[in-house]
């Protein structure tokens, strides 16, 4: 059982952007943050960097997670972080999860990705990564 018990339930948005079509793994990760007290919305498949930014500033989400497997992850994150930046979201924890290079993580953590999250990586540590990052994020507000 989840412990963790902030004063308002963290928010997360799980985005799909771009032309992958495949998202059992964001509706995997979707259910795990769920299950673990998290409110989750998910902008379903196709979605421009911009819809999820705007998504995530109408929702006032805590964390966007983007699940990619196209290998448009250099193009497609740099462009979040550049919004999210327009927008003012520089609260909001950008996390990424799929088919990513372990060179492209390293470079996109670089950016401003917080985490990059790799085929097997436990829904348990990315639960607990979310957790702490936004509790520390929340006590320094």
């Amino acid at each position: 059982m989840n412990t963790f018990s902030p004063e308002r339930p963290i928010r997360v948005l799980i985005g799909k952007v771009g032309l992958d079509g495949h998202d059992r793994g964001a509706r995997v990760i979707a259910t795990a943050l769920k299950d673990a007290g998290m409110e989750v919305i998910y902008t379903g498949l196709r979605q421009t960097p911009e819809t999820v930014v705007n998504v995530a500033l109408q929702e006032d989400v805590d964390v966007i997670g983007i699940s990619i497997l196209s290998g448009a992850h250099m193009t497609v994150l740099p462009r979040i972080l550049e919004l999210m930046k327009e927008k003012g979201l520089d609260d909001v924890l950008l996390v990424a999860g799929g088919i990513i290079p372990d060179e492209d993580a390293r470079a996109l953590e670089a950016m401003g990705v917080a985490k990059v999250f790799q085929p097997g990586a436990p829904l348990s540590g990315i639960v607990q990564f979310i957790q702490e990052q936004v509790s520390t994020r929340r006590q320094q507000q």
